[in-house]
């Protein structure tokens, strides 16, 4: 029998092969989703359609970060099949919505509802890889996950235009529910319940509560995971400079037009899928510490020398900008992974979508406000990533976290009921606390 290549190892699990065919689709809907409402600001708005999808954006990455949380707490305590499957079946609903907007205000209301379920639904998806994939399959089944949504990140749109010029605007809406319809039938189809929790306990708001703080302590308490979110901050910043300023630097200062900004872009749409795709291949040669180290040091470097390139020596640097962002940010869900115990992974994953997503709503405006401002955007901003570089290194010291042992995080109950806990002073007759075990 033929074995599938390295990075595709994760498709020989059945239950992954499935659960990664739904998600494809679901980003496939995503694309229809923006382009579709890129098109309805358009129509209703005009030239002030950017404004519209800008206050779009900003409710999209509120919605992640006040939510996330909460959706991984709920993600280890209920079936997260139904979980996902609910989530799908509500974003086709609201998205039958849309053909029928007649104002502004109305598109708010539907792009905060469609990511407030957005928002429960990646935490729960990227908790399940682990859960559904062996320890030797887990590495790959999250490289390609993520390349499959660098990939649609550029290919996505132009598909999704062609798709709505041949159906039309509104009716491009339709479409795009079938495709989480589509998805929701795979899930429905995975085999038994996906539950890490077998006794679940009474999910009350202070429970809710505890599980948000114990996902959030979890990514505060880890050295390398702390570090980790260190460098997503830097690349955060440089990604978002990229990503509001790369039209305008092309199109004014380089004086090209709209087909060379799509080919920028795809650059470094490209960079982070190759990346991702020979990521399996590196993390057994070197040490995460190193992976996430050198990617930062990859994206902050390719913005130096930006503003003194030709278009072409553009596209090599976006691309080397690509590989940089996935070596930060695959290498971080690979290492919760590695870190956190099954059973935690939905409240861990929910913290870190939550708090990734806040440094990038820091980046964007001072991605705006550098491109307002200042004429060589591109270098500062490199500066600026290189000099918090050089501080995260001197707090963070990786090469000592190099030398920390492999191990889980557990969640424990104590119970504070019996005699021998009577000096206790509180009423309450559990506590939950965390604790490192070291691998033998």
């Amino acid at each position: 029998m033929t074995r599938l290549p390295r990075w595709l190892e994760g498709l020989e699990n059945p239950v992954f092969a499935r659960l990664y065919l739904a998600q494809t689709i679901n980003l496939m809907g995503d694309a229809l989703t923006w382009l579709g409402l890129a098109l309805l600001a358009f129509e209703l708005a005009g030239e002030q359609a950017s404004t519209i999808l800008a206050g779009a954006l900003t409710l999209r990455v509120t919605a992640f970060v006040l939510l996330s949380p909460v959706a991984g707490a709920i993600a280890d305590r209920i079936d997260r099949k139904r979980l996902m499957v609910t989530n799908h079946l509500m974003r086709m609903g609201i998205v039958c919505l849309l053909p029928w907007v007649t104002q502004i205000w109305q598109i708010y209301a539907i792009v905060l509802a469609l990511n407030s379920f957005y928002a429960i639904f990646t935490p729960t998806y990227t908790a399940t890889i682990p859960l559904v994939t062996t320890e030797q399959q887990r590495p790959q089944a999250i490289a390609l996950s993520s390349a499959t949504s660098q990939l649609l990140g550029v290919l996505g749109p132009g598909v999704a235009g062609s798709i709505a010029a041949w159906v039309g605007t509104r009716q491009v809406f339709f479409l795009d529910s079938i495709t989480f319809l589509l998805a929701a039938i795979l899930i429905v189809t995975l085999p038994g319940r996906m539950m890490v929790n077998t006794q679940p306990s009474p999910q009350t708001p202070l429970r809710l509560w505890q599980d948000m703080k114990t996902g959030l302590s979890c990514l505060w308490l880890d050295p390398l995971i702390r570090y980790a979110l260190a460098l997503q901050f830097i690349a955060a910043i440089a990604g978002a400079q990229i990503l509001v300023n790369t039209v305008g630097y092309v199109q004014s200062t380089l004086q090209l037009g709209k087909l060379e900004y799509g080919w920028a872009m795809a650059s470094l749409g490209m960079g982070a899928t190759l990346a991702s795709i020979g990521l399996g291949h590196f993390r057994n040669r070197y040490h995460p510490i190193v992976l996430m180290t050198g990617g930062t040091l990859l994206i902050a470097l390719a913005l130096l020398p930006a503003h003194q390139v030709f278009f072409s020596g553009l596209l090599l640097l976006w691309a080397t900008a690509g590989i940089g962002q996935t070596l930060v940010n695959v290498t971080t869900q690979t290492l919760i992974a590695d870190r956190v115990s099954v059973e935690m992974q939905g409240r861990v994953y929910g913290a870190h979508f939550a708090l990734s997503h806040l440094w990038w709503a820091l980046s964007y405006p001072l991605a705006g406000w550098m491109g307002n401002h200042l004429a060589t955007y591109f270098f500062y901003s490199s500066l600026l990533g290189l000099g918090l570089f050089v501080i995260w290194f001197a707090i963070f010291k990786p090469y000592q976290l190099m030398q920390l042992k492999r191990g889980l995080w557990h969640e424990h109950n104590h119970d504070h009921n019996d005699m021998s806990h009577q000096h206790h002073a509180h009423a309450a007759t559990q506590h939950n606390h965390l604790h490192f075990h070291p691998a033998p």
